[in-house]
């Protein structure tokens, strides 16, 4: 059973993972808004960001050059929000 610090310190990971992959995003897409203002479950398409097919590739070109994570088309789920893409992130890093 993890330890209370153990979870304080997964927590605290977590958090700097969505930080990272908010910038990652805003970078990536030269968005015009600040990184700390995308929840991490906003939808990043559709009504939240409105991000479309070529911003999708965009994002995998970052995660695999920032994280040396893959994405397979069978990982289109993971551009749902932040988190889902947090969540493929630390599945992949293990």
């Amino acid at each position: 059973m993890p330890t209370l610090d153990d979870l304080r310190d997964r927590l605290d990971r977590r958090r700097e993972l969505s930080g990272q992959l908010k910038q990652l995003v805003v970078d990536r897409l030269d968005l015009p808004v600040d990184p700390d203002w995308i929840t991490d479950d906003q939808a990043l398409f559709g009504r939240g960001l409105e991000l479309d097919s070529v911003d999708a590739l965009e994002l995998v070109v970052g995660l695999e050059f920032e994280f040396n994570v893959s994405v397979t088309d069978d990982d289109v789920a993971i551009f749902g929000s932040i988190g889902r893409l947090a969540d493929h992130v630390e599945d992949e890093l293990g």
